[in-house]
């Protein structure tokens, strides 16, 4: 049974800021209440980087009626000018009365000043209102604003027994179509996508959004050192989003050349002869790429994992099991550690059903985190 507290609108402002996640690119997705006299008279949600802030959409919607009202907002409002001015001011403008906030800004040119701003106005301030629900919606904008790096969530689709295809490599279907549109949600709700050129090779992917509805499709970034994208491959031929391939300095020059003049940039990361994973993360970040979904075969996520560049694992397993040995490849292919103390665990696991599959979503904890 709800209760109308400050819980209760906070959860739909939560609500308004979730929906809009996967349209905001680096920015965090933000939802405003505005409730006068017992009354719901404003609503908002940040939609588009550049765009007009929630608190924004929630108090023009308002209007007069802000004066004295108190607003719900799942992230503290900015007191700094970017591409559009500071909520804090409009707040302050407006003579709302109070202003109840889920999470502080994580962003350092924010990080509390906003709600001092506000305080300093007269206007009442209260602060953690399921806050941990609405850092967890920004997990992506957090881990960016302070590491200048995509927030790294890996996808699999894997039998019991581990096996993402059989030993002929035979891999449709894993899952079932539940768990196949969960996966596509999963694209239209991260800016960017990654794959080896193993898998292009192998299954020649389009990689773009698929749902019963229109959604957004993801930047297409290929591992590929030697640069063996061929030219016919879908991801070459197809305009339905722009592609990028993450190679070496020591890459062939005319194969450079040739992607370049087909519409594919051509990112260097390290010297070679493999691609340093490290840098390739620190140039999707130079393009402002906040969040990155990986479908790569096992060496790719392996090769991330060992590296310490994983955020989030979404391991989809089918109720299956297709044996194989070392012929089939499995979700993670890397040397691995000769003591399973050493072995990374997994944290805040939680598991759904997905049609007739389970997800497992957890959180890698690397040695080095203590």
């Amino acid at each position: 049974m709800d209760i109308l507290n400050d819980e209760y609108y906070m959860r739909l402002a939560l609500q308004l800021a979730a929906a809009a996640t996967g349209q905001t690119g680096i920015n965090p997705v933000v939802g405003c209440v505005v409730v006068k006299d017992g009354r719901i008279v404003g609503l908002g949600a940040h939609l588009k980087r550049g765009e007009g802030h929630a608190e924004v959409h929630a108090l023009n919607m308002a209007g007069a009626e802000a004066e004295g009202a108190t607003v719900y907002v799942t992230l503290e409002p900015c007191s700094h000018h970017g591409r559009t001015p500071p909520c804090s001011d409009r707040l302050i403008r407006e003579k709302v009365k109070r202003v109840v906030v889920a999470a502080t800004d994580a962003n350092p040119l924010v990080a509390g000043s906003g709600l001092a701003r506000l305080a300093a106005h007269g206007i009442e301030v209260v602060t953690g209102v399921l806050a941990a629900e609405a850092e967890a919606l920004n997990e992506a904008f957090n881990a960016y604003i302070l590491t200048r790096r995509p927030f790294v969530t890996v996808k699999s689709a894997s039998t019991l027994d581990g096996k993402v295809a059989a030993r002929t490599g035979d891999s449709k279907w894993i899952t079932g179509p539940a768990a196949r549109e969960q996966g596509h949600l999963l694209r239209h709700r991260n800016q960017a996508i990654m794959v080896g050129i193993g898998t292009v090779l192998a299954d020649d992917p389009l990689l773009t959004t698929r749902l019963p509805v229109p959604g957004l499709n993801p930047l297409r970034v290929v591992v590929d050192s030697q640069l063996r994208l061929p030219h016919e491959a879908q991801l070459v031929r197809d305009g339905s989003a722009p592609t990028v391939v993450l190679t070496t300095e020591a890459a062939p020059s005319e194969r450079r050349r040739a992607l370049e003049a087909r519409g594919v940039e051509v990112l260097d990361c390290g010297p070679g002869p493999a691609v340093d994973l490290l840098a390739a993360m620190e140039r999707l970040g130079e393009r402002e790429i906040g969040s990155l979904l990986v479908e790569g075969g096992g060496k790719l996520s392996g090769a991330l994992l060992a590296a310490g560049l994983v955020n989030k694992l979404a391991l989809f397993l089918a109720p299956k099991i297709i044996g194989g040995g070392a012929m089939a490849p499995c979700s993670f292919d890397f040397p691995g550690f000769d003591q399973m103390s050493r072995a990374i665990r997994i944290e805040r696991m939680k598991v759904e059903t997905v049609g007739d599959d389970v997800l497992l979503t957890g959180y890698p904890r690397y040695e080095s985190e203590g």
